[in-house]
């Protein structure tokens, strides 16, 4: 645990002595949170004293003001006769630039922005997104009406919209989206719902490939156009060409069941068109292995997120606002920020591993695996109806926090109460799916919840007939009788 200084350190600096350098720190905590920054104190924090310090007490404010443009208070402190300076600054509301460069306080280190970073920090700064941008040189009677058509049947079969407001021309449904500005259509509506995007982003547009190595790529195709027309081509193109179902029946009714959830795969291509940094000029990628499936894609979460963050409940936070706009009102998305739980729904509805995610500075990726259980009479798995080997190992994730449900509270270090939480429940729950010859020790372990909650937790689910134990205590596992546990 913190002590009450480290956490001070957090927004403090202490310097022996004034260097001009420290106008990047000043840069920085005026981009973040603000802090102070003491002259004349050790890294310890003790004070060393400066001998000048009357000198700068007006020298450091000129200079701030004169290369950074920005107001520091300056105050002399003096402590058992040794003199020192505090800093204060307080945070900027709008960029602030160290002779051209921008600096930013995260943690308690101070870093120098750049690329897709930078860019971010300074649409959020300034209030504009990448999609909000005027397009000066485009008119109306450029478009085809493909794009419209197609929005409008969304709309209407997902009943975001009425077919009143439908009714309407497309330079009309353009503006009533929100899609125009002084009377430039906006970046967002040229990437919607225009027929040739490329012609003024590079890379926007989605390739496939179908890979049987890591090195052999078998086919591939490119889908281009509107991202409107991108998002239903693309779908049909992996599940028509490049995904093969497993055909059985029922009766005289033909079953098709494909390696991955078709409603995961949607969700996830759609998630990544909408928040794709299109600024890189780097299209979409999709490869597709005989036993698993890659989307990797260009974005910039927003500041802070991590793979715990997208795993665990959150808000909708698009880069592109205007664009998930306009898929939201097509019905092809939500806007609260549940993308990946529904894939991770999908994906155990589907009987396959929930999904894995890659997060990098400026890129994310999303790997689907098929699922790799042998086929074994004598162990049966209520649904889908299968059977499960005995003997397969399953593989203990050292980071459950990536393959955890996103409606599970990632916050669970707190006691639970004498009823046990829902939350708790699903969290169980879902573990034993993934891990079903998991020990009542490992569940705590690894959910970081106590063994007293596990074992009422589990006596829960067995009492609302959720799971059944099969075997003995050392060589069984949980049989699952039902998958989503409904809050009473």
């Amino acid at each position: 645990m913190k002590t009450e200084k480290h956490k001070e350190q957090q927004n403090v600096e202490w310097k022996a002595e004034w260097k001009e350098e420290y106008l990047k720190w000043i840069c920085g905590f005026a981009n973040a949170q603000g802090g102070k920054i003491y002259i004349g104190k050790d890294d310890k924090g003790e004070t060393v004293g400066l001998k000048n310090a009357k000198k700068l007490l007006t020298d450091i404010p000129n200079k701030v003001r004169d290369v950074l443009g920005i107001i520091v208070d300056v105050n002399l402190h003096t402590s058992h006769t040794k003199e020192y300076l505090e800093i204060s600054v307080s945070p900027s509301s709008y960029p602030v630039n160290y002779k051209g460069e921008y600096h930013y306080r995260s943690g308690s280190t101070k870093q120098l922005l750049k690329g897709a970073a930078l860019t971010q920090f300074l649409f959020e700064r300034t209030g504009l997104t990448w999609d909000s941008v005027p397009m000066e040189n485009l008119d109306m009677k450029d478009f085809w009406h493909d794009s419209f058509a197609l929005f409008r049947n969304q709309a209407l079969l997902s009943k975001r919209m009425d077919e009143k407001d439908l009714q309407i021309t497309d330079a009309q449904l353009l503006d009533h989206l929100g899609l125009v500005k002084d009377g430039h259509v906006l970046r967002a509506g040229m990437m919607l719902f225009y027929q040739d995007p490329e012609k003024w982003i590079n890379g926007a547009y989605i390739k496939v490939g179908y890979f049987k190595s890591n090195t052999d790529i078998a086919y591939m195709d490119e889908i281009h156009g509107s991202l409107i027309s991108q998002a239903e081509k693309v779908i049909d193109l992996l599940f028509t060409k490049y995904l093969t179902a497993d055909i059985t029946y029922e009766g005289v009714t033909r079953i098709e069941t494909y390696p991955f959830p078709k409603a995961a795969i949607r969700e996830a291509v759609y998630n990544a068109i909408v928040h794709k940094n299109y600024a890189t000029q780097i299209p979409i990628q999709i490869s597709v292995y005989k036993d698993k499936l890659y989307i990797s894609n260009d974005c910039i979460l927003p500041a802070g997120w991590t793979v715990d963050t997208l795993m665990s409940k959150h808000r909708s936070k698009p880069f592109n606002p205007n664009i998930a706009n306009g898929f939201f009102r097509a019905g092809l998305i939500e806007t609260w920020g549940r993308g990946i739980e529904k894939i991770c729904e999908a994906c155990i509805e589907h009987d396959t591993p929930i999904p894995k995610y890659t997060v990098h500075p400026e890129d994310i990726m999303v790997m689907f695996e098929c699922c790799k259980k042998e086929i074994h009479a004598g162990v049966v798995w209520e649904k889908p109806q299968r059977f499960y080997d005995k003997r397969y190992e399953y593989r203990m994730n050292t980071d459950m926090n990536t393959d955890m449900n996103t409606d599970m509270n990632t916050d669970m270090n707190t006691a639970v109460g004498a009823s046990t939480d829902d939350t708790v429940i699903q969290r169980v729950l879902h573990f034993l799916i993934q891990y079903p010859k998991s020990t009542q020790k490992e569940i705590s372990e690894k959910l970081e919840v106590t063994t007293r909650t596990v074992e009422r937790t589990i006596a829960t689910l067995k009492e609302q007939g959720y799971i059944k134990r099969a075997g003995n205590n050392r060589s069984g596992y949980w049989e699952i009788k039902k998958y989503n546990w409904r809050t009473r």
